[in-house]
């Protein structure tokens, strides 16, 4: 175990805890791309119904993101290290679990406490990065290397689930998440210092606020599913987004009035903090929104199949994997505030082409999610370092669960625009095997006026971001 708390002069100094705060954001990554490609089989294997495909995957996000802010308040009390090693252990033994599933409801139990491991590991692996290192351009580039390795999981996660569901169960998918979680753990217990007690938030944990909290994150996160998925006619989304907002407006009550809130919302008012966030919002809303749309658009409007429509979509794992070198350099020759701006100008820029360039042919929506892509990979770094920075050492981890939820419910938000939409624009159903003349006309309409909401919401907040963090300190 590390007991030397000199900090690492250079990321091969402090490879052992790279290695494992890498592994985290992998299996973390992975773990959300390469189960999507094994549901229908989980389904046959299972004998479960539509729904509880949807469950196995909704009771995971929920979760994940309902808890993040929780056990970030928790991990600045007791440690962020030992919060860590706890839910790396958890993760571990829900994924051997695996292997004795025989229900979907069992499956579901194993994705809610993969949950919990999650919300317990991921914002650590920021926080963590950014802790072990004195220097802001290391803190840089070791969140640039932690997040690329995540990337690669994500983009080849669907592509390895195939192969090894042609030679091998499915379990094996959510198996492999053992040794990935042994290694992380061994990486962080090895080669991060436990915390110095006296540099922990020695305060009571808000109970109250983190049930107010977690209602509102779960709640917010549900609404967008139940409109893409029922409609914007139905009662339950309606009501989803209703509690949310009370659940919403009762914490911030709570949190103006407690003693020791769970989240100061003074800080979150700092401008580097509220900036970052926003930043992260707007790439949120817009990664998530226009994957969805294009993915649609590629098959129902221009006839390609599903597998066609995947490649079309390598222009943005393209440039996500090969920017990642490049971020470190850009951001210190233009400095943080200004690729901030860029990056989120990108963004926008990327949303603006698609809304008007992205029905002429694919070279429009080629270059769309090149733009976006490359605006998330500067923003992904640079937000999160705004966060960190903006608050006191001791709210780190909440900083970083921050930053996780606001990306969270953002990519719901961004899917829930993109469907309530089509839903609204397209007449009868889009699950069709084919569209008609009339209905492939109206979802090109639909695919422009969500584009064009998009893009007004992301510039929205990368221009609120970017007054914020202005000659911020």
């Amino acid at each position: 175990m590390l007991t030397n708390t000199a900090p690492p002069r250079s990321l091969r100094e402090a490879w052992i805890a790279l290695t494992g705060l890498s592994a985290v954001f992998l299996v973390e990554m992975l773990d959300n791309s390469v189960l999507t490609v094994a549901l229908p089989t989980i389904g046959r294997e299972l004998h479960a119904s539509t729904l509880a495909l949807q469950w196995v995957t909704s009771a995971y996000v929920l979760v994940f993101g309902g808890l993040m802010l929780v056990f970030g308040a928790i991990a600045d009390r007791v440690g962020r290290r030992r919060v860590m090693l706890v839910g790396l252990a958890l993760l571990g033994i829900a994924s051997l679990a695996t292997a004795v599933v025989t229900s979907a409801e069992q499956l579901i139990a194993v994705r809610a406490l993969m949950g919990v491991a999650a919300a317990m590991t991921t914002p650590g692996s920021i926080a963590l990065a950014f802790r072990l290192f004195g220097d802001e351009g290391l803190r840089m580039r070791a969140i640039t290397l932690i997040s690329t390795v995540g990337l690669v999981g994500l983009a080849v996660g669907p592509v390895v689930g195939g192969f090894v569901l042609a030679v091998a169960p499915w379990q094996v998918l959510l198996l492999v998440n053992v040794p990935i979680a042994a290694l992380a753990f061994l990486g962080v217990r090895l080669g991060i210092a436990p915390d110095d007690p006296a540099d922990l938030h020695r305060v009571p944990l808000d109970v109250p606020g983190a049930l107010l909290g977690t209602a509102t994150i779960v709640l917010a996160l549900l609404a967008p599913t139940l409109f893409v998925e029922r409609g914007s006619g139905a009662w339950a989304p309606w009501v989803a987004t209703a509690a949310a907002v009370v659940a919403g407006t009762l914490f911030v009550v709570r949190e103006r009035t407690a003693r020791h809130p769970l989240l100061d919302l003074a800080l979150v008012a700092r401008p580097l903090v509220s900036g970052g966030l926003a930043h992260k919002a707007a790439a949120g809303l817009a990664v998530t929104g226009l994957g969805y749309v294009v993915t649609l658009q590629l098959q129902l409007e221009w006839g390609w199949s599903p597998g066609l429509a995947a490649l079309g979509m390598l222009p943005q794992v393209a440039v996500l994997l090969a920017a990642g070198p490049f971020v470190t350099p850009f951001v210190e020759r233009v400095g943080s505030d200004r690729a901030a701006w860029l990056g989120s100008a990108a963004i926008v820029a990327g949303l603006a082409v698609f809304t008007t360039a992205g029905r002429a042919g694919y070279p429009g929506v080629a270059l769309a999610l090149a733009l976006v892509a490359a605006g998330l990979r500067v923003v992904g770094v640079v937000a999160a370092l705004s966060v960190m920075r903006g608050l006191p050492q001791n709210r780190t981890s909440i900083g970083a669960a921050l930053v996780d939820t606001a990306d969270e419910v953002t990519s719901g938000v961004g899917i829930a625009v993109t469907g309530t939409v089509l839903a609204a624009l397209v007449t009868g159903s889009i699950a069709t095997p084919t569209l008609s003349p009339a209905q492939t006309a109206q979802f090109g309409h639909a695919a422009t006026v969500s584009g064009l909401v998009l893009t007004l919401a992301a510039a929205a907040l990368a221009g609120w971001a970017t007054v914020r963090t202005r000659n911020a300190v």
